[in-house]
């Protein structure tokens, strides 16, 4: 592909991402406008002519008598597969930015904490409940504080589907956001499936590096069902969704005190502690590092998964209110 196709590339996908950021047709002087808001310098006329070849491309289309465009269904499955290149560390991207958007204040209980939301269709709710109540009951769930929002309801800044309930967990990116608050660097190393044996952490069987990946990984792990969470939940082995994070050595104190007030406070993401520049479930830990293996929020999803249901997860979607959080017995019927 070379440079002049990229760049044309670039710019049909920074249209149609702002023709999707909106429900009414747009012209080209607004466009325009909307994408200098956005740090990109496409005048009126080059906006045209995008437009015009996007048209004969069917990624977007006339709406009404004035060169009003709106954005195609085959301009939507443009922009989400589009320049997967550029999606490369969207993961690592997106834990920094919802670790600091966590403003949890440990002593009086109160900030944003980070979520996954999980969409269900209504009809199934409460079944999904029901399985994810044995997983809700262990020790593999970040915790057991939920949030639920019905069709046309928000959770955060998400927008719960027609038909649907979502159902938002606690991402286990609050321990980042906890630690960060209170000075404590962490390195993301990778999301991975951590085999369980007679309940207690043995190994990461599989390993993706957040740096190299454009999607969760837990999504991906779920979807392509390797894990075994229920399975787990009865016997004690099994595979279940987890992630390595590594923090300097000096701070392991501090972070210990972090790690107990997050349990305090029913948020218990932190499934093994190491010690200094010590392997943690056979992987190796840099010199003066202290591994952390954080338990998956959407292990009680997995469940689910695993159970046949039809869901539609979104890992690390946004931070709600710590207050707006209620104990997972209250949505069962």
């Amino acid at each position: 592909m070379t440079f002049e196709t990229q760049d044309v590339e670039r710019k049909t996908l920074s249209i149609l991402k702002v023709l999707a950021g909106e429900d009414e047709p747009m012209g080209s002087i607004v466009i325009a406008r909307k994408l200098k808001d956005l740090g990109i310098d496409l005048g009126e006329r080059a906006v045209r002519y995008h437009l015009r070849m996007m048209d004969e491309q069917g990624l977007t289309s006339l709406a009404g008598r004035r060169d009003g465009r709106v954005i195609t269904p085959q301009g939507r499955k443009e922009l989400k597969q589009g320049m997967v290149r550029d999606k490369v560390g969207f993961a690592l991207s997106r834990i920094e930015l919802l670790a600091f958007r966590t403003n949890f204040d440990l002593e009086r209980r109160s900030g944003m904490v980070p979520v996954n939301i999980t969409v269900f269709r209504r009809a199934d709710f409460q079944k999904a409940l029901r399985i994810m109540k044995p997983v809700m009951d262990s020790r593999l769930t970040v915790s057991r504080l939920v949030s639920m929002g019905r069709a046309g309801g928000k959770i955060g800044d998400f927008i719960v589907p027609s038909d649907s309930v979502g159902l938002a967990t606690v991402c286990s990116i609050v321990v980042n956001g906890t630690l960060l608050k209170a000075g404590i660097p962490m390195d993301s190393k990778f999301g991975g499936l951590l085999q369980m044996q007679d309940h207690e952490p043995l190994r990461f069987v599989e390993l993706i590096h957040y740096a190299g990946c454009s999607l969760d990984p837990s999504d991906i792990f779920i979807k392509a069902g390797m894990t075994s969470v229920s399975h787990t939940v009865k016997t004690g082995s099994g595979n279940i969704l987890a992630n390595f994070r590594e923090i300097p050595s000096i701070c392991r104190p501090i972070a210990h005190d972090v790690i107990t007030g997050l349990a305090k406070a029913g948020i218990n993401g932190v499934l093994v502690f190491g010690s200094v520049s010590e392997a943690v479930c056979e992987v190796a830990v840099e010199l003066n590092r202290v591994g952390i293996v954080l338990l998956g929020g959407l292990n009680p999803v997995a469940a689910v998964e695993e159970a046949g249901i039809p869901l539609e997860s979104h890992a690390m979607s946004t931070v709600v209110d710590y207050k707006e959080l209620v104990g997972f017995e209250e949505l069962l019927q």
